[in-house]
């Protein structure tokens, strides 16, 4: 029995391709476009979100591709990288999922509540990301989705503070859409958890007079290294004897 379960834990949480291929392409797309910027001696920032106009709904698509400088760049590259590969990990049969309709999702409450701006970056995504992996584990209360999660807050804690307004030239306004979509997500996709083991001693019809292991110990709590036998159990063996009896009918010398 627990050689099943490990069997199933191992085939909901296993190392693939996804883990490392996904958040590569991710972090590649998002350099080269930032390099063709320079190269070219463009400014595509026109096509991030612009809130409530038509032409700024590109934006839900594109904005996360696009970086306002090497800083903004290299500080969203990194969560980008730890929570795209710990998503693909432990979560990867609603991984794309997620991706598609939380960066549309997320995008769209940008566009609805954001200040008359341009707002780009993956940030929104990373918010999305870390929302939803934290508030998952808690919710599947399953021991090791329960501890990325506490080890996600450890890291990413702090970010909390930018889904309000407390720095200039911050987009709040993608993070907060980005945390709400994570939170919701969380809440609504279902996900394959392997069931917990459960010890004997866990189960209601445990009882401890037939626990073997307990058996070893006397009413003082003194260990026994050998259980007497009980006479049931002990293999008797009974012979019989019978003496020879001489045939009446034979005759002597």
């Amino acid at each position: 029995m627990s050689k099943i379960r490990v069997d199933r834990e191992e085939a909901n949480f296993r190392f693939t391709d996804s883990v490392l291929f996904v958040p590569m392409v991710a972090v590649l797309l998002i350099w080269t476009v930032f390099w063709l910027e320079l190269q070219f001696r463009i400014n595509w920032n026109d096509y991030g979100i612009f809130p409530r106009t038509v032409s700024g709904l590109r934006g839900v698509i594109l904005s996360p591709f696009l970086h306002s400088s090497v800083e903004h760049l290299y500080n969203n590259s990194i969560p980008l990288v730890i929570l795209l590969g710990t998503l693909m990990y432990f979560y990867r049969s609603i991984a794309f999922k997620l991706l598609f309709w939380g960066l549309i999702l997320s995008g769209l409450v940008t566009w609805l509540i954001g200040r008359p701006a341009f707002h780009i970056g993956a940030s929104g995504l990373i918010y999305l990301l870390a929302s939803f992996i934290f508030f998952k584990g808690i919710f599947t209360k399953h021991y090791r989705l329960v501890a990325v999660s506490l080890v996600v807050s450890f890291i990413y804690g702090s970010m909390l503070w930018y889904i309000f307004p407390v720095e200039e030239g911050v987009s709040w306004e993608g993070h907060l859409g980005g945390f709400l979509v994570g939170l919701f997500a969380a809440l609504f996709l279902k996900v394959r958890v392997p069931v917990v083991p459960k010890y004997a001693w866990e189960r209601e019809d445990y009882n401890e007079e037939e626990d073997e292991f307990l058996k070893h110990f006397d009413e003082e709590g003194n260990f026994i290294e050998k259980l007497p036998e009980d006479e049931d159990s002990q293999v008797r063996i009974t012979y019989t004897y019978r003496k020879n009896r001489q045939d009446p009918s034979a005759e002597g010398d």
